[in-house]
């Protein structure tokens, strides 16, 4: 029996289990692409699948429409791979295990990938419907947004002729997205020298942090564990005398940061000393993020006695210049639009090679202007410590269209079931429509999507009823759009 059996919308539901079934992190898409191809195949549908697994399955129009122009439905099929530190799970190979508690799904100590997984469960409902009255259908279902949107940066968009697009990659019921912040990754390398040194080996932990999207939950005063690691090891400089051997934390830079770990050495004599710092140190930052991280923990464990090659003192302050110096947060709120964050970046990664220093930053803004200017300060930071710098995965910011049919459709369509307006909303998080706003001259585009609740984090949830509402509310909207 399937967890999600029972609950209504069925069709949707079954399609959401199926596709937690089969493994669909970043990166890792070729399987769930290939079921889409099957399932394209199964129901007779024209379909293309490119070379970096985007799908697109196109459905003629029902009867009655067909003089209508398409529609484009949108999302992506990969999903941020996390878990809990206890839970055992090969996002590489396992298939979620799904739980429903106070209408709630969950994916049991993993990420659930309702981001995007509920919008590739809507678009194969839609073409699964015999009965559901809408104009030609073109389901698109990119890779690889999570890491960068490369799978839409890849896209041949001359294959679709929709000029309307609904995008089905949003977390709040209610709330139609018209507009969205650019973004890039920021990468810096930065040469390291090592000499041997021996001395008490420590395991520096810092974890307990909430974490979550850089985009939506940049501005709830959340802690980086990257961020706090190089606090820490600074501050521990005027403590206790050290060395570094080691420092690794987060594996995207979409994601605030929630465990970072460090390897240090000591002399016998400084142990306590460093104990001692930690638990002052632990209580000082609980206190600074009150309300919003409070259980921040920072664990120091002892290895031992060992020979090791550690940072030569020069590398050691170019590491930690470079961490308290990278910004990282909210850069500025927009002027314009009342709190909307407008530029942030986010250290999501930080891994200490025997000959780098290797970080990831996601810079993001709803102004060209400055994004660029982020990059630069990172830039020139990453240069001035020796170092070398790259962008990976640029995409432009989604503009604001003064004129939108289909929003003013939708917001209708709102109205009439519901008896109030929806929110009509610009945010900060990164979508794909920047990118078909750009490639498709002409582009109309609004995106929408049911209640999710810490989405890439392990407690991430979906909300059922709220799913079943906007099902509702997408069919009326597709029927509405033949006038």
């Amino acid at each position: 029996m399937r967890v999600l059996e029972n609950y209504e919308p069925q069709k949707v539901l079954y399609y959401f289990e199926e596709i937690c079934s089969i493994p669909h992190g970043s990166g890792n898409t070729k399987q769930i692409s290939d079921y889409l191809v099957s399932f394209a195949k199964d129901h007779g549908l024209r379909h293309v699948k490119d070379e970096l697994n985007n799908v697109v399955i196109f459905k003629p129009a029902s009867p009655g429409y067909e003089n209508v122009p398409a529609v484009i439905i949108q999302g992506h099929m990969d999903m941020v791979c996390e878990k809990r530190p206890d839970v055992d799970h090969d996002f590489a190979k396992d298939g979620l295990t799904l739980s429903v508690e106070n209408g709630f799904i969950s994916a049991n100590g993993t990420t659930l990938g309702g981001d995007d997984g509920i919008a590739v469960a809507y678009g194969l409902a839609l073409l699964d419907s015999e009965e559901i009255a809408h104009p030609a259908l073109e389901v698109l279902i990119t890779v690889d947004e999570e890491i960068g949107l490369l799978g839409a940066i890849g896209f041949d968009c001359s294959i679709l002729k929709g000029k309307r697009l609904i995008n089905l990659d949003s977390e709040e019921e209610g709330s139609l997205l018209i507009s969205c912040a650019g973004g890039m990754a920021g990468k810096s390398a930065i040469p390291v020298r090592r000499v041997e040194a021996e001395g008490e080996k420590l395991h520096v932990k810092i974890c307990g942090l909430t974490g979550g999207h850089s985009g939506a939950e940049i501005d709830k005063n959340r802690a980086n564990a990257n961020v706090l690691m190089g606090r820490f090891l600074y501050e521990l400089k005027k403590q206790a005398d050290y060395e570094i051997l080691s420092l690794e934390g987060g594996k995207r830079d979409n994601v605030i940061t929630r465990e970072c770990d460090a390897e240090i050495l000591t002399a016998v004599g400084e142990v306590s000393a460093v104990k001692e710092y930690a638990f002052l140190w632990e209580e000082k930052i609980r206190e600074e993020y009150t309300g919003s991280d409070e259980n921040i923990t920072l664990k120091i464990t002892e290895e031992g006695t060992v020979n090791a090659n550690v940072l030569h003192p020069t590398s050691r302050e170019k590491v930690l210049f470079y961490l308290m110096q990278v910004p990282f947060g909210v850069q500025k709120m927009s002027g314009s639009i009342e709190g909307l964050v407008e530029t942030s970046t986010n250290l999501g990664v930080l891994k200490l090679t025997e000959e780098e220093l290797l970080t990831s930053s996601g810079i993001r803004s709803s102004v060209e202007a400055a994004k660029n200017a982020v990059s630069n300060k990172i830039e020139y930071l990453t240069e001035f410590l020796g170092g070398e710098y790259k962008i990976e995965g640029a995409y432009p910011a989604w503009e604001y269209r003064k004129d939108s049919p289909l929003r003013d459709k939708m917001v209708e369509v709102y109205k009439e079931m519901y008896g109030l307006a929806p929110h009509v909303v610009a945010i900060h998080a990164g979508l794909e429509c920047g990118l078909f706003y750009e490639k498709i001259k002409g582009l109309d585009c609004v995106s929408l999507g049911p209640n999710m609740k810490d989405i890439h984090t392990s407690e991430e949830m979906l909300d059922i009823a709220s799913v079943k509402r906007v099902w509702e509310y997408l069919i009326k909207t597709l029927e509405a759009l033949k006038d």
